[in-house]
């Protein structure tokens, strides 16, 4: 029995985020327009300090052993809504659902300790793979948001999903 678990993220987790990050089956799956160099996830970790409610990176540890990461960013404070995104498996761990088991880790931290009622992501539309990893791990997809992204030399779609306090009660 493997046991996966979450944690914030920590400075001394920085070579293994930058790893993941950099590597070429992760990379063009992330936000194309976003930095994930060594300086711009050090930064990233050290404003998760300022408000940990607001914004934060997890580590997911399979058997404590760091296998990958995701984060979560507060979008509404009257709404009590908030995105994630920045999800990865180092290669090293793929194959096993550990991405299916954190999400669900991560949606019941954010709404239950949190207090959030609405969690949101969005996953191009070419991403198969994350699509059927969001529906396996109870995200409700909302819709399509057609060409909205930037992605290389084209438009992409976006795929919406969300879950609701409701949806975990």
């Amino acid at each position: 029995m493997t046991d996966v678990t979450l944690r914030r993220a920590r400075l001394d987790d920085l070579d293994f985020l930058v790893d993941v990050f950099s590597d070429e089956d992760v990379r063009p799956f992330l936000a194309a327009g976003k930095r994930f160099d060594r300086d711009t996830v050090a930064e990233e970790l050290a404003r998760q300090d300022e408000e940990p409610d607001a914004r934060g990176r997890f580590i997911v540890e399979l058997d404590g052993e760091p296998a990958g990461t995701l984060a979560f960013e507060r979008i509404g404070i009257r709404n009590r809504s908030a995105r994630l995104g920045g999800l990865a498996v180092h290669p090293r761990f793929r194959g096993r659902r550990l991405a299916d088991d954190a999400a669900r880790l991560v949606q019941r931290h954010l709404i239950f300790d949190l207090d959030y009622h609405r969690l949101e992501m969005v996953v191009y539309g070419f991403n198969a793979r994350a699509q059927r990893h969001a529906e396996r791990a109870g995200w409700v997809k909302e819709g399509v948001k057609r060409k909205a992204y930037r992605h290389g030399d084209e438009w992409v779609d976006g795929v919406i999903y969300a879950v609701i306090r409701e949806d975990l009660e």
